[in-house]
């Protein structure tokens, strides 16, 4: 008998504890692992992730934002924490916070030594972000000459690590891309060396550089959506645990006699008996409006039940005209059966943006089972 009662998120630990290692079989055994733990660890619970994986070894965290670097120190997290895109106006807090930003324009590497020099900071830690060919922020090869200027010229900063991003490791047929940008970072790499007479940690590798490009490990690769379970292919996914499980109930099933409309706007029309049940969660806790309509599914007793209508901001109604269920009977959302990946695929989206929509008013609870 299901233990669900409301719509909830499971967060399976030993599914974490198991991509962890298995991506960290990929590496050799030098090679530090940081995780990514920004957007409330990809929609789960941040605080709750990052001290999991405090216990088994992880040797860096990296959020998007200081506020969410500082949520996990508040939490009690020890391990350094990489902030890949701090605004100047949150320093102060990210410095107070021991956080480590990343730099990527000469606009925030001067604001930031300003205010480390107005902290009296010594030798503060710093990551470098260079633009390999995602272009999105970094700085460009040219620069490195300048920044190593800069840096040597102050004490305030000491340069602990080197980042760029690989912007299509995951597809074979931007092989060539990919390896080009591996080289470029690999040349940057070796001038800013030769500039700081010492060779910074490197990372560029996401979760598809960690399992298709050994080249690409250095000495620390970066693992975001791999750590909850999904490797953007299908030949990985079998090799992952989906850490999060999205669960609710039928809060109520109706019978539609034909020419009956259901929800919204009328978009469901029953041409024949018909019978629909609600769900409690709707795209005000993360389940868009584009599901509707057939588009999107749920499972109940094990089959697929399609989103009838639209979907309302608390509320999802599907067809079980066929399934054999009753009120309070469990519902799956996505799984590690029926997984995220899978949902998104039907609306022409990607496994990271369902994950992450997920609204905080949904309950989060912890599991810790195979």
């Amino acid at each position: 008998m299901s233990s669900i009662k409301e719509t909830v998120l499971e967060i399976n630990l030993a599914h974490l504890t198991h991509n962890f290692k298995y991506l960290k079989s990929k590496v050799d055994s030098n090679v530090k692992m940081l995780a990514v733990v920004k957007a409330s660890g990809y929609g789960s619970d941040a605080s709750t992730i990052a001290k999991h994986l405090e216990q088994i070894g992880v040797d860096y965290f990296a959020v998007a934002y200081v506020s969410e670097g500082v949520t996990l120190r508040e939490s009690g997290v020890k391990t350094p924490i990489l902030v890949l895109h701090p605004q100047p106006v949150n320093f102060e807090k990210l410095i107070e916070y021991k956080l480590e930003p990343s730099i990527y324009s000469f606009r925030v590497l001067d604001a930031f030594i300003k205010i480390a020099e107005s902290k009296d900071k010594n030798d503060y830690p710093i990551h470098i972000k260079f633009n390999t060919g995602l272009n999105r922020i970094g700085f460009n090869e040219k620069d490195v000459e300048e920044i190593g200027g800069i840096v040597k010229s102050t004490k305030v900063v000491h340069i602990i690590a080197m980042l760029s991003h690989l912007a299509a490791s995951e597809d074979t047929e931007e092989r060539e891309f990919t390896l080009k940008q591996i080289d470029s970072f690999k040349s940057i790499a070796k001038t800013m060396a030769n500039q700081l007479e010492y060779m910074p940690i490197l990372h560029q590798s996401n979760t598809s550089g960690i399992l298709n490009y050994p080249e690409a490990h250095f000495n620390m690769v970066r693992t975001g959506v791999g750590l909850y379970g999904y490797g953007n292919d299908a030949k990985y996914d079998s090799d992952l645990k989906p850490v999060a499980s999205l669960k609710s109930i039928i809060s109520q099933i109706h019978e539609l006699q034909p020419g009956d409309s259901l929800g919204y706007n009328r978009a469901f029309i029953a041409t024949k008996v018909t019978k629909t049940a609600t769900i409690p969660i709707g795209h005000a806790d993360g389940i868009s409006r584009q599901y509707g309509n057939r588009k999107g599914f749920v499972i109940i007793a094990g089959r697929k039940s399609h989103i009838i209508g639209n979907v309302c901001m608390d509320m999802i109604m599907v067809e079980v005209t066929d399934i054999d269920c009753k009120e309070g009977d469990e519902v799956v959302i996505f799984d590690g059966n029926s997984t995220a990946a899978l949902v998104a695929e039907n609306i022409g989206t990607i496994s990271y943006e369902l994950l992450t929509a997920i609204s905080p008013r949904v309950k989060r609870t912890v599991v810790d089972n195979n």
